[in-house]
């Protein structure tokens, strides 16, 4: 295939710079432009960025002009990564959308639109005809699409086995969040180390409501969302990489340990056979050893990709309990971002020129 031109706005952020190492050597994707604030624009990415990646920044956008996120500026592009913050991004992501640019999102401000699809493609890679449904542009060019909270990639990942095989009635959930999801520089010091903060402001509702849409329904009027009650505690931990979740669920069809094991393993993820350049072999892997998984040893599984999950058990509270982690960073954020795009373009939404 063609490759197709891509724009990243927001990129001398924390995401942004993780979309660019990710992006190296993509098979279908080159990036074409870089969009920041107007402080940075004008300037060559190498200056304008305070690069944080454990890897050189890639001569390949070293020298490219930064721009303002401007869809005027960007006339050059097929399509744009988001990494904006949450701050910016609605009047942004709209410009560019009505200029007919597609926008894949890893920004908030879209996900509880109802024609706006939150998108995890071995979840719900149905719920992507809603682009059908927005009105940003009259002949459909220019949308947009999100990916889901860093916490809720894992938690509905290991939840859609569960959810088609025996139904959801509740989740109870703590969440112990690595450093790296507060962006750059992060959380201070002093507050982090040798320390657990036991609130992450803002992050519980989203735990609360962005399961449901995921894990809904397409339908002709839109989604039907699952309906069950959430209950999360979201803390931070002196972790670099890697969401781990504590996860007690209860069954509305009774199961076992060991029944929800086999409906974890044997799951099939929709999207296997599509060939999907940044797709995991295998989305969930269940771990028999009860001291797996760690972010440390596991985060970067599958190119940071996989979710991984351990210590399966029956529950004294609700039914089954488990726990799930995932690279925050990877697949709660820039790498869901790709897999949504190389979907799209599977699915005849991205074309190149």
């Amino acid at each position: 295939m063609t490759k197709l031109n891509i724009g990243i706005l927001g990129a001398t952020g924390a995401v942004g710079q993780k979309f660019i190492r990710l992006l190296q050597n993509h098979p279908w994707f080159t990036i074409k432009a870089l969009g920041a604030s107007e402080r940075s624009a004008g300037k060559p990415y190498r200056e304008a960025a305070n690069w944080i990646e454990s890897i050189p920044m890639p001569g390949s956008v070293a020298e490219l002009k930064v721009r303002n996120c401007e869809s005027a500026e960007f006339d050059d592009v097929d399509f744009v990564f988001s990494g904006l913050d949450s701050s910016v991004a609605t009047e942004i992501e709209a410009d560019f959308a009505k200029a007919g640019i597609p926008v894949i999102s890893n920004a908030k401000n879209y996900r509880t639109d109802p024609t706006v699809p939150l998108l995890v493609p071995e979840v719900n890679p149905d719920h992507i005809d809603l682009i059908k449904s927005q009105t940003f542009t009259a002949d459909g060019s220019g949308w947009i699409v999100t990916n889901p909270n860093c916490v809720v990639v894992p938690l509905v990942t290991t939840l859609k086995p569960l959810h088609d095989a025996y139904g959801i009635e509740a989740v109870i959930l703590t969440s112990m969040q690595a450093i790296s999801g507060a962006g750059y520089p992060g959380v201070a010091s002093l507050d982090i180390l040798g320390n657990v903060i036991p609130l992450i402001g803002g992050e519980e509702s989203k735990i609360h409501t962005e399961p449901h849409k995921l894990l809904g329904t397409m339908t002709d009027s839109g989604i039907d969302f699952a309906d069950f009650p959430i209950q999360a505690t979201a803390t931070r931990v002196p972790v670099e990489n890697g969401h781990m979740l504590s996860v007690t669920v209860g069954l509305k069809t009774k199961a076992d340990a060991s029944e929800v094991e086999n409906a974890m393993k044997e799951w099939q993820s929709p999207i296997s056979e599509l060939g999907l350049p940044s797709a995991p072999s295998f989305p969930i892997h269940v771990h028999r050893d009860a001291r797996y998984p760690q972010p440390r040893l596991h985060a970067d599984s599958e190119n940071g990709m996989q979710t991984a999950v351990g210590r399966i058990r029956n529950a004294n509270v609700l039914d089954i309990t488990y726990v799930a982690m995932a690279h925050n960073t990877v697949r709660g954020a820039a790498g869901g971002a790709i897999l949504n795009a190389e979907l799209l373009v599977e699915k005849g939404y991205l074309k190149g020129e």
